[in-house]
């Protein structure tokens, strides 16, 4: 495969979109979902696509429709709630190449005013010999159909051949060019397993743009087990590839995608070496994203993480510090306020009224509404009687919580009583009421979370097991709000909660509560996934 750079024209293609732009495809509700223990529901990716869409992105991927009636009403609701709105991005969903399965993502995606269909199958012989059972002809004839049906509903139909990185690169050819012939206008290449290495990535993109005649973009969509998402989907770029997938925070199967902040950042910084390539995302919209995926995904954000983590601005070294002091571009390439990690800090108190605390949501870009928004303004009316101010940040948190208890028929936490100390054995008391129905379980523990988390399980009546906890300050000073997530498996499945407060042990016996909720919910909807996922 040749090394050349890119030229702007390439033989017989070129991109079909302008050169200059590189399109931005966020797969973080589909890919990035797929992580362990991430279970979102409606609201809550509805509520992330409101960000997504704030952000600029060009696409997104809103999930999976024929995965289950949970996901299929998740991405028709934000087709037709975020993909109807002024400069929305387009709405993708992706699909098998079966006819039914194409038909029902069509069906999920065709009231956004934009819309596309994701096709895939895999074309690895590793992919193909113990997980399709198919042979090269039957991949090739599935793939015309599936695309031909696509392009039937819709003009914009992409195509990706499943783990392509490790796939014969004579086949993968003849099954991308009979995806450009059954009618898709996007090819996505696949380093479905991170296998991927930049240069030679580089190259693989130079080689289909070469070989693979028709009007098309080129597309990456890489993953990082070996750590190099970010420098190969660069180095697609580099190559010619006129769109990106990637996800928020680096989310997706294993190891993670390309991280949507780490791609936009580095062209940003780096023009030099993407000479008129940019796109359409408000970079200043990348920190809140990052902060809204991690509370409602359960997931915790490095702190060391690039552009979006705690540290990534903060200086400890004293010769650092000094030259940060002296000038900021000493030892910072990235101006925090450009990510949005610096800004305006909304505060208010105890006194603040519901007009101002929905003002504010507003200001931010947080949509709730109904009894989302009662719940949330009562919470903050409660924490705010033990915290002087309440931040932005704080806002946040209250707001990704209520969000996350999104379940009207789900357990309240009406009272929580605890005792411990260095005498005696740690205990819990907790009330809780479901349906008006209320329940009362006391327990110990080997301390009084382990007392408050014992004593909800026996109040509700689930048996699950505790397998990850992680409890963090939303903001700075003693009064900070304590932010818990619990990870929790039950039947095979595992689900997330996230509680705050004041107080860690309450925050902690909150999330672990909302954890439980999704777990009685998850069971009831048996919503487990029964099909292959996708690249």
């Amino acid at each position: 495969m040749s090394n050349e750079t890119r030229d702007g024209t390439n033989g017989t293609q070129g991109p079909s979109e302008p050169a200059e732009h590189l399109a931005v495809f966020d797969t973080t509700l589909r890919d990035g979902e797929q992580a362990p223990g991430i279970s979102l529901d409606a609201a809550e990716k509805l509520e992330i696509a409101e960000q997504l869409a704030r952000a600029g992105v060009d696409y997104i991927e809103a999930g999976f429709p024929v995965a289950s009636q949970g996901d299929f009403e998740a991405v028709q609701a934000i087709a037709r709630k975020v993909g109807n709105q002024d400069g929305a991005p387009a709405i993708c969903g992706l699909s098998r190449t079966q006819l039914a399965d194409v038909d029902r993502c069509f069906e999920a995606v065709r009231d956004a005013a934009r819309a596309r269909i994701h096709v895939f199958i895999s074309t690895s012989p590793q992919h193909m010999e113990h997980m399709l059972k198919m042979n090269e002809a039957q991949v090739l004839a599935e793939t015309r159909a599936g695309v031909s049906r696509a392009r039937e509903h819709l003009e914009d139909v992409e195509f990706s051949p499943q783990d392509a990185t490790r796939t014969p690169l004579d086949f993968m050819v003849e099954v991308l060019a009979a995806a450009v012939e059954a009618g898709a206008t996007t090819l996505n290449i696949p380093d479905t397993v991170g296998y991927g290495i930049p240069w030679d990535f580089g190259a693989l993109i130079q080689y289909v743009r070469r070989e693979v005649a028709g009007d098309y973009v080129i597309s990456t969509h890489c993953h990082n087990d070996l750590g190099l998402a970010t420098a190969n989907t660069l180095a697609g770029v580099q190559a010619g590839a006129r769109q990106v997938e990637v996800c928020v925070n680096g989310l997706g199967e294993r190891a993670g995608n390309a991280a949507l902040e780490e791609v936009v950042m580095a062209l940003v910084i780096r023009p030099d070496q993407f000479p008129g390539v940019t796109t359409s995302v408000r970079t200043e919209e990348l920190a809140r994203a990052s902060r809204l995926v991690s509370r409602l995904t359960g997931y915790p954000v490095q702190y060391n993480k690039a552009v979006v983590g705690r540290n990534a601005f903060a200086h400890e070294s004293g010769i650092h510090q000094h030259g940060v002091l002296a000038d900021r571009s000493t030892y910072e390439i990235i101006e925090a306020a450009s990510v949005g990690q610096v800004g305006s800090q909304i505060v208010l108190g105890k006194h603040s009224g519901r007009h101002a605390f929905a003002d504010s949501l507003a200001k931010m870009g947080l949509t709730i509404q109904g009894d989302a928004l009662n719940q949330a303004f009562a919470r903050f009316k409660e924490l705010a009687d033990r915290k002087v101010e309440i931040t932005e940040a704080d806002l946040e948190a209250i707001v990704a919580e209520e969000i996350g208890h999104g379940l009207s028929e789900g357990y309240q936490l009406d009272a929580l009583e605890v005792s411990g100390g260095t005498v005696g054995v740690p205990r819990a008391r907790v009330v809780v009421s479901r349906a008006g129905a209320k329940q009362e379980a006391s327990a110990e523990g080997n301390g009084m979370i382990d007392a408050a988390c014992n004593a909800i399980r026996e109040a509700t009546g689930t048996d699950a097991v505790l397998i990850g906890f992680n409890v963090s300050s939303v903001t700075g000073g003693i009064d900070a709000l304590g932010d818990v997530v619990v990870q929790l498996e039950s039947g095979g499945f595992k689900v997330s909660g996230r509680g705050v407060s004041t107080d860690v042990v309450e925050a902690s016996a909150r999330a672990y509560l909302a954890a439980v909720n999704r777990v009685v919910a998850v069971s009831a909807r048996a919503e487990h996934r029964q099909v292959e996922v996708g690249p």
